[in-house]
């Protein structure tokens, strides 16, 4: 009877202990996997990163907004011809050149708003090249390292069942975290795209300010939120770039639970700061 007890616990002890290697190595795979692909997804330009929906923005900016952006356009080029005039004390100081002015940033004005898809693709595609340039500050992995995790077992095996349950416990919700600071990671990435993709949908409108010095400060507004969400994507590089040097700085040691806790709380440092790369962007080009 003994002997069949002991069997039975060496048997649940077996299946806890292989439990335990599956979930800290699942968890590792969690986090190399959404990490290291933070690097590329930064520096993928919006035409590239999903083209379906590119194209889709591209349409409905050329079919619906830009009809609206012109309209918005002659408006202002009329009110800055009636400013040009009563300048000029209504004519009565007469001077041919206002209106080769007028003309001629007009011109420039109908030549943004034509061409502001352009504009805005090469003010990414100038933040994707820094990006680019910018990946070799990531000298270390972003891998956490999971090799020492064999060694483990004869430690797990050498556990009474009732501290190997707390510990499946312990393990299982900081997978749980781990697995949502992921999720999260990947919200950060995707949630920046769908907002630049949201911008680029409504250019032609705030290209079509430029026409008039007052006006003006919409378009220059919008061009400072672009840059800033282009440089967004260097200052998560940086952001992943801190993360890969400390992350090398944990070891599994025999804490696991302990290492894992620190490596849950790098976690969280990363997805606190990928989540103010956006604010800090916006105050450093003073976009509103």
């Amino acid at each position: 009877m003994e002997r069949i007890f002991e069997q039975m616990t060496s048997w649940i002890k077996g299946w806890i202990v292989d439990a335990l290697m599956v979930l800290l190595e699942g968890m590792f795979d969690s986090i190399n996997d959404q990490v290291g692909q933070v690097a590329s997804d930064v520096a993928t330009s919006p035409a590239s990163f999903t083209p379906g929906v590119f194209d889709l923005m591209k349409q409905v900016s050329n079919n619906a907004i830009m009809p609206i952006a012109g309209m918005v356009l002659t408006f202002i080029a009329c009110y800055e011809l009636i400013q040009l005039v009563i300048a000029h004390n209504n004519l009565a100081n007469f001077e041919t050149w206002i209106f080769f002015k007028w003309i001629f940033k007009t011109c420039i004005a109908v030549m943004l708003i034509t061409n502001c898809f352009d504009i805005t693709m090469a003010i990414f595609d100038v933040a994707g090249n820094v990006i680019t340039n910018s990946g070799g500050i990531i000298q270390s992995s972003t891998a956490v390292n999971g090799s020492q995790l064999e060694t483990l077992r004869e430690t797990l095996e050498a556990m009474d069942i009732g501290g190997l349950l707390s510990m499946f416990g312990e393990i299982f919700l900081i997978n749980i975290g781990i697995k949502i600071m992921s999720m999260m990671v990947f919200l950060v990435i995707y949630g920046r795209m769908i907002e630049i993709y949201l911008m680029i949908s409504l250019a032609p409108l705030p290209f079509s300010t430029f026409g008039n010095k007052e006006q003006s400060m919409v378009g220059q507004n919008y061009v400072k939120s672009l840059v800033a969400l282009g440089f967004q994507g260097f200052l998560i590089l940086i952001c992943v770039g801190i993360y890969a040097v400390l992350i090398q700085n944990v070891t599994i040691s025999d804490d696991v639970v302990g290492s894992l806790w620190g490596i849950m709380g790098y976690n969280i440092l990363l997805v606190f700061a990928l989540f103010k790369t956006g604010t800090l962007s916006k105050r450093i080009f003073s976009a509103q």
